[in-house]
């Protein structure tokens, strides 16, 4: 028989060989994401794992910004239900009473999440599928609550949960040395930042909890899992926390054997700019480009802002890349072209762009750490201002305050960052520590993902402390329990000597007499 047939049908059996191996290492993973910028990096996780051959469900509400209904990287399921997110209200004020806000969110995920528990047929349909986990971002408790439900093992994409920063909630936490979020402290703090602002800002975070969080989910969770149970105990309990950040970023901490760190996991090279926007970068020569975004939730500014900053832009020789979708300025220079839209990472990696003009959210600092462009920060809303100070601290960035910018500090800004070599020489060393590591931030979170699956969690790796109460976290009971036995002796002690202080002066006394 010739060689040429005898391989044909090898070469099939081989195919089929590789195909039910993917088959069965495959896993299956429901995923309940977070829209806007959440999304962005939750997908690039989910792309990933169907490369590898996972089965991946969405769970998501029906009116989602960016999460599609349909995609060849997962499949979807659709509650008729709302996420309690008002776009048009992010996209257009930058100012509104937050905590309000994020209460009614907080109202419409549960009421998702008990439409769910009450479709029998949803239900058994999830339990019937025998998914491996659920992977979701704990900024909602809408999969932490879902996986409980289901019995599933649970990995977390995080940075935030519902109460605030995710390492608050698993690791411990001194304020002597741990800023709290959006305090813009660093881990170096004079007294009066460790005891008086530390302090104030851990009690505003105490009393967002005590309004935003605790009303809607402590009766929800006593509803429907037992009276015996603390909503956070159910996020505590997760197998794996990926955590979006590491120590490029974050201030030294302490932290816990299941948090890992995946920070940059959203980074990759540059690809090549189309023709006509690599003709215009090329058109600034020596002086390079610079790169100005908003963000996902805010398309444009107050005409009077974006006027002073196009002013600002059209006296520099750089050549300005500003993704910008309100009213075209009329201060705006021959340097500068307005899009609707930019290839960021494209843009941050093209070795003619100086600096990165930006909100401050998490991924385009991440990006911009990766790339070595330092930052000028216009931060509007949440921790961008929090993140944006980590990266002053380090000597990366500019930052300037939205409510008294204008064309002269934002010039001065654009050009002290320009012109100072130590804020490019600084970020590119921060690129190169962040890239310094054994593998992949993308693959240790894949390879923790199929961890879980395989193992059926990670249990060995989670501490027990989150099922103690304060009392016992704290030694409470053990502190006071020696108190009490150091009392008691020193009781006996003291009663013990003064009855033999009383007999030896009785006996003195008869003997005189």
């Amino acid at each position: 028989m010739p060689v040429s047939k005898m391989c044909h049908p090898n070469l099939v059996a081989l195919a089929v060989l590789l195909c039910s191996t993917l088959l069965v290492n495959g896993g299956k993973v429901l995923v309940f994401p977070v829209d806007g910028s959440h999304w962005i990096n939750m997908n690039i996780i989910i792309e990933e794992l169907h490369s590898r051959g996972h089965e991946v469900t969405v769970v998501r509400p029906n009116d989602t910004w960016y999460i599609k209904s349909e995609s060849p990287h997962y499949k979807t399921i659709t509650i008729n239900s709302s996420a309690g997110i008002d776009k048009e209200r992010f996209g257009s004020k930058m100012e509104y009473d937050v905590m309000t806000h994020f209460y009614q969110m907080r109202v419409k995920e549960l009421e998702m999440v008990e439409g769910m528990f009450e479709d029998t047929k949803l239900m058994q349909s999830l339990r019937d599928a025998k998914h491996d986990l659920v992977l979701t971002d704990p900024w909602t408790g809408t999969g932490v609550l879902m996986a409980h439900r289901l019995g599933l093992p649970l990995v977390f994409n995080v940075r935030w949960t519902i109460q605030g920063e995710g390492h608050f909630a698993i690791a411990p936490s001194p304020l002597s040395y741990i800023p709290i979020p959006l305090s813009e402290l660093t881990d170096k703090m004079t007294f009066i930042q460790r005891r008086v602002q530390n302090m104030l800002y851990f009690f505003f975070t105490c009393f967002q909890i005590w309004y935003v969080t605790e009303p809607n989910y402590k009766p929800f969770v006593h509803r429907h899992f037992g009276s015996d149970l603390h909503y956070m105990e159910l996020f505590q309990s997760a197998d794996i926390w990926l955590m979006r950040n590491d120590f490029t970023f974050e201030f030294p901490r302490p932290t816990m054997p299941n948090v890992v760190y995946m920070s940059g996991f959203q980074c990759k090279p540059s690809k090549p700019l189309s023709k006509e926007l690599e003709d215009f970068v090329q058109s600034s020569g020596e002086h390079g480009v610079i790169v100005m975004t908003l963000g996902t939730l805010v398309e444009e500014l107050p005409e009077d802002i974006a006027e002073d900053i196009a002013a600002a832009f059209a006296e520099l020789p750089q050549k300005v890349i500003w993704r910008h979708k309100g009213k075209r300025p009329s201060t705006l220079g021959n340097n500068t072209r307005i899009l609707d839209w930019l290839p960021q990472n494209d843009l941050l990696g093209h070795p003619k762009t100086r600096v990165f003009v930006a909100h401050g959210g998490t991924n385009g600092i991440q990006e911009a750490i990766y790339h070595g462009v330092p930052l000028v920060g216009l931060p509007l809303m949440f921790d961008q201002a929090d993140n944006l100070f980590r990266m002053k601290a380090r000597g990366v960035a500019k930052v300037l305050d939205i409510a008294t910018v204008n064309k002269e500090n934002f010039l001065e800004a654009l050009k002290e960052v320009l012109y100072q070599p130590s804020y490019r020489e600084k970020m590119k060393e921060l690129s190169s520590i962040q890239r310094d590591q054994p593998m992949k931030p993308l693959d240790r979170a894949m390879f923790w993902i199929e961890f879980v699956m395989r193992h059926k969690g990670a249990a060995h790796l989670r501490t027990e402390s989150y099922k103690m109460s304060r009392i016992q976290y704290y030694s409470i009971d053990v502190a006071a329990f020696l108190l009490a036995v150091i009392l008691l002796v020193f009781t006996i002690f003291v009663s013990a000597f003064r009855f033999l202080l009383h007999k030896l002066f009785y006996r003195n006394k008869v003997k005189k007499e």
